[in-house]
C-alpha cells in the first residue's frame, strides 16, 4: 500500500470509469483483461474523484496522485474475488447457485418473478456469471435480503472451483447441459463434471429430467429431478408454450414451492411472466435525443444497470429519466429515489398511468424510459420516435459482441482488432456502433473518409480511427480531430507532411498502405527505400502501421493467390522493419482472412461484415449469429377479383380471387425493383408471401391468400426465415450492397439482451 488512506467506509466497487457516478466511498479495481487494461484508466478515475485504487505490483505512474491510496496486489481480479468471498461469508441466508449450458438467466429471472413479492431477493444483474460477474453479484448481498440467486458460467477447465469458493452455495439449480461453451474441454464428460462441482456441498440441487445423471452423481449433489408433467396445471396458464420454456418454468416453480410460496401466488405470477426477449432498445429520437427504451421491468437491479448503460453512452449529453412506478411498494419507491440521486441525473419525470411527460421540451439529451410492462410506457417511446416510417432495421448488439468474440478466439492473445465502421457501419449506424465497439474492447476503428471520422469524434468516440481513403481536402479535419490517415502514394505523403508543417505537428501517426495484389491504392515494394528516406528527413510523421488488403480470401477453391499476397506482405515488413528504429503495427487480414488464414493475422486484423454474422467459411459461419433484422408491418389488406391487376404496368393479373397485403417498403428503402413479380418475398407469421407485380418506390404488394393475417401484423424482410445472404442472392448482389443500400429513412433500432 502507498499513499494516504481516506477516511470512511467503502460502499461501492468500480472497474469501469464510464459507470462511475459517485466517487465517495468507492474503490476502483484496475482489472486486466485480454483487450483492456484498467491501469490505463486510473487517471480518468482519479479525475472523477476516486481516491482508493487496487492495482498490480508493477503499477507506477509519474502523475502526482495526491491524497490517493493504492493497494498493490498480484492480481486485482483475484483481490476482488477475495473481497467478494469474504463479503459472502457475512450472510447466512440461502444462496442458490444457478448454472447450465442455457437458460441460467431465464430461470433466475422467472424464479425472481415468482417469489420477489414474498421474499426480499438479491440476484445477479442481467447475466453476470463470469469470474468478474459473480464477484460483483455477491458484493450486492446485504443484510436486508433474505435469499440470493447467483448465476455461474464457465468456459474453461478449473474455472468452477474459483466460483464455488466465492459463492459457497447452499442450494443449486442445473438448468441444462449441451455444447454451449464446451470448446475448452477435452470431452463432454469433463465439461459436465466441471459444472457439477458447483453443487457438491449443496443441501439440494434441482435439475431437469432431460439432463441424464447417474445415481451416484444425484446422491452427491442431493439432486431432485424435475418433470414438466408434475407442474402441468401451472404450465397450462403460462404465456409460453414451447418445450424449453416449460423446462425452465418447471425448475422455477419447483424452487418457489420449496421456498413456501403459496400456490395461488405462483399461478397469479405465472400469468404475468416476463418475456425476457423484450430487450433494451436504443434509437435516435426527436429534438436531438437518444432514447433508451427499457420499459419492461422496474426492479431495482435493472434500474441501476439501465442508468449505468445510459451514463456509458451519453458522451457528455444531459441525462433524463422517465420512470413509471405503477404497482411498486413504498420501500421500492424510496430506494428508486436513492438510486436516482446517486446517478445525478439532469432531470427525472415520475409518471403514473396515462400521464405524458413534456416530450417536446425534452431535447439534446439521453432519455431512459423505464417501467413495468403494465405501465404501458411503449406509448411514451413512440412519441420520441424520430422517423415515423413503419419499416425498421434492428441490430442486435449482443449478437455483434458474440460474433466478435468468435473471431477473437482465433487470434493470438497479443493481436489487436480493428472494426470497420465505414458507410455508416455497413448501414447499421456508425455512431451507435462505434460507441458499442468501444465499450466491448475493440482496439481501432476504420472509416473510408475523413468526414466519417469527424462525425465519430463529434459524438464522443475516443478510439484511434484509421481513415482508409484520406483526401487532401480533408487533411485539416484529420489533424484537428486526431484521425490517422492511410498514406498510399508519395504525392499524398508530401501533401500531408506539408499540412502537418502548417499545423506545427510532429510525430503524427500515419498508416502506410502497400499494394500486394489488389491493384487498387498502395505503395509498391520497390518504394521502400524512398519511403525510409522521407521518414528520416521529415520528423512530422511517424509510422503507426503498415498494411495491405487481401483480394481473394473468400475463394474456397483456390488459396494460392492469397498465400502469395501473405508472402509479399511478409517480405515488405521484413525489409522495412530493420530500417525503422521503432515498432509499428502490421495488418493484412480482413473478415475472410481471420477465419481462413492464421498466417495473415500479424499484429492486427480488420473485421467488417463478420461482425454481423456473414463470412464464406462454413466452419466459421456456423458459430456466428445473424444480427440484422429488417422488418415492416401490414398497412392494408385487399381482395382481388378474377382478372384484376396490381401495381404499375399491371404486371400481375389475378386468375382467381386473391388476397393481398400492402407493405410500406419499396425500392427507395433498398428493396430492389428486381424483387417484384414473385422473385422476392417476405414472411408473415412464418409463411412465405411472394411479391405480386412491380415493386413501387415506397411499398410492395404481397400474396396472403393462404394465410391468416391482419393490419399491423409484423412482416419479416430479413430475419429467421430469410437471411441477408438469401435476400442478396435474390437481388443478384452481395450482403454488403444490401446493407449499405437500406435507406436512412428506415428506422434503426439497437437491441441488447
Amino acid at each position: 500500500m502507498k499513499g494516504s488512506t481516506p477516511a470512511g467506509i467503502i460502499q461501492r466497487v468500480a472497474y469501469d470509469t464510464r459507470k462511475i457516478t459517485d466517487a465517495n466511498e468507492t474503490i476502483f479495481f484496475a482489472l486486466e483483461g485480454n483487450h483492456r487494461d484498467g491501469h490505463t484508466y486510473i487517471l480518468e478515475a482519479y479525475k472523477k474523484g476516486i481516491r482508493l485504487f487496487v492495482v498490480n505490483q508493477q503499477f507506477d505512474d509519474e502523475f502526482d496522485y495526491k491524497d490517493a491510496c493504492f493497494f498493490q496486489v498480484d492480481s486485482p481480479l483475484k483481490a476482488l474475488q477475495l473481497l467478494a468471498k469474504n463479503h459472502r461469508k457475512q450472510f447466512h441466508y440461502p444462496v442458490i447457485a444457478i448454472t447450465g449450458s442455457n437458460g441460467k438467466t431465464t430461470v433466475k429471472e422467472w424464479l425472481y418473478h415468482l417469489v420477489s413479492d414474498n421474499i426480499n431477493v438479491v440476484r445477479s444483474p442481467k447475466s453476470f456469471n463470469s469470474q468478474l460477474g459473480v464477484a460483483l453479484s455477491l458484493l450486492e448481498m446485504g443484510h436486508q435480503h433474505k435469499i440470493a440467486f447467483i448465476e455461474a458460467g464457465i468456459s474453461e477447465p478449473n474455472e468452477m472451483e474459483k466460483l464455488v469458493e466465492m459463492i459457497q452455495p447452499t442450494h443449486g439449480i442445473f438448468t441444462s447441459f449441451g455444447s454451449a461453451h464446451s470448446e475448452g474441454f477435452i470431452s463432454k464428460e469433463s465439461h459436465l463434471n466441471e459444472k457439477l462441482r458447483l453443487f457438491y456441498s449443496t443441501k439440494k440441487t434441482w435439475f431437469h429430467q432431460s439432463i441424464h445423471l447417474s445415481n451416484s452423481i444425484i446422491e452427491k449433489i442431493n439432486g431432485e429431478t424435475i418433470n414438466d408433467e408434475d407442474f402441468s396445471s401451472y404450465l397450462s396458464i403460462s404465456p409460453f408454450k414451447d418445450t424449453v420454456s416449460n423446462h425452465n418454468l418447471s425448475l422455477a416453480i419447483a424452487v418457489a414451492k420449496y421456498l413456501s410460496i403459496p400456490e395461488e401466488t405462483i399461478k397469479a405470477r405465472i400469468e404475468d411472466l416476463p418475456r425476457l426477449a423484450l430487450r433494451m432498445e436504443t434509437f435516435e429520437g426527436i429534438n436531438n435525443t437518444t432514447i433508451i427504451n427499457d420499459a419492461y421491468n422496474m426492479d431495482l437491479d435493472a434500474l441501476v444497470h439501465s442508468l449505468e448503460y445510459q451514463l456509458s453512452i451519453s458522451s457528455g449529453k444531459k441525462r433524463i429519466a422517465i420512470l413509471a412506478t405503477d404497482g411498486l411498494q413504498v420501500y421500492q419507491q424510496e430506494e428508486i429515489t436513492h438510486i436516482i440521486n446517486r446517478f445525478r441525473l439532469n432531470g427525472v419525470y415520475f409518471i403514473s398511468e396515462n400521464e405524458i411527460p413534456p416530450v417536446n421540451e425534452i431535447r439534446d439529451c439521453t432519455v431512459l424510459i423505464k417501467g413495468t410492462r403494465v405501465s404501458n410506457l411503449q406509448r411514451i417511446a413512440r412519441l420520441f420516435t424520430l422517423k415515423k416510417h413503419k419499416t425498421r432495421l434492428e441490430i442486435n448488439l449482443t449478437g455483434v459482441k458474440h460474433n466478435i468474440e468468435i473471431f477473437r478466439q482465433m487470434l493470438p492473445g497479443t493481436c489487436k482488432m480493428l472494426a470497420m465502421v465505414k458507410a455508416s457501419s455497413y448501414g447499421s449506424g456508425a455512431v451507435k456502433m462505434a460507441h458499442y465497439l468501444e465499450k466491448i474492447g475493440i482496439d481501432y476503428l476504420g472509416v473510408a473518409y475523413a468526414d466519417e471520422g469527424v462525425e465519430l469524434r463529434r459524438n464522443g468516440v475516443t478510439l484511434p480511427i484509421l481513415v482508409m481513403n484520406a483526401e487532401e481536402e480533408g487533411f485539416d479535419d484529420i489533424i484537428q480531430y486526431q484521425l490517422e490517415p492511410s498514406v498510399y502514394s508519395f504525392e499524398m505523403l508530401d501533401a500531408f507532411i506539408h499540412a502537418l508543417i502548417l499545423n506545427e505537428k510532429e510525430q503524427y501517426p500515419v498508416h502506410l498502405k502497400f499494394d500486394t495484389g489488389m491493384r487498387r491504392l498502395g505503395f509498391e515494394e520497390t518504394d521502400i527505400n524512398k519511403i525510409v528516406s522521407v521518414l528520416q528527413a521529415q520528423p512530422e510523421i511517424r509510422i503507426k502501421s503498415v498494411y495491405s488488403h487481401l483480394a481473394d480470401a473468400d475463394n474456397r477453391q483456390d488459396s494460392s493467390y492469397t498465400k502469395e499476397q501473405i508472402q509479399r506482405f511478409t517480405n515488405i515488413c521484413n525489409e522495412l522493419e530493420p530500417k525503422i528504429d521503432y515498432p509499428f503495427i502490421k495488418h493484412l487480414a480482413n473478415t475472410e482472412g481471420i477465419g481462413s488464414y492464421p498466417s495473415a493475422h500479424f499484429d492486427m486484423v480488420r473485421i467488417g461484415i463478420g461482425m454481423y454474422g456473414y463470412v464464406s467459411n462454413p466452419l466459421v459461419a456456423d458459430q456466428l449469429k445473424q444480427v440484422i433484422s429488417w422488418k415492416s408491418v401490414v398497412t392494408q389488406i385487399k381482395k382481388l377479383g378474377d382478372g384484376e391487376s396490381v401495381g404499375y404496368n399491371r404486371q400481375f393479373i389475378a386468375n382467381q380471387e386473391t388476397t393481398i397485403a400492402i407493405i410500406p417498403v419499396g425500392y427507395a428503402d433498398g428493396f430492389r425493383k428486381l424483387l417484384g413479380n414473385a422473385i422476392g418475398a417476405v414472411y408473415i407469421n412464418g409463411e412465405k408471401c411472394p411479391v405480386l407485380g412491380n415493386v413501387c418506390m415506397d411499398m410492395i404488394m404481397v400474396d396472403v391468400t393462404k394465410i391468416q393475417t391482419r393490419v399491423g401484423a409484423d412482416v419479416e424482410i430479413i430475419g429467421n426465415h430469410q437471411s441477408l445472404t438469401q435476400l442478396a442472392s435474390l437481388m443478384k448482389t452481395i450482403p454488403y450492397e444490401v446493407l449499405t443500400s437500406i435507406s436512412p429513412r428506415v428506422h434503426r433500432v439497437y437491441v441488447e439482451e
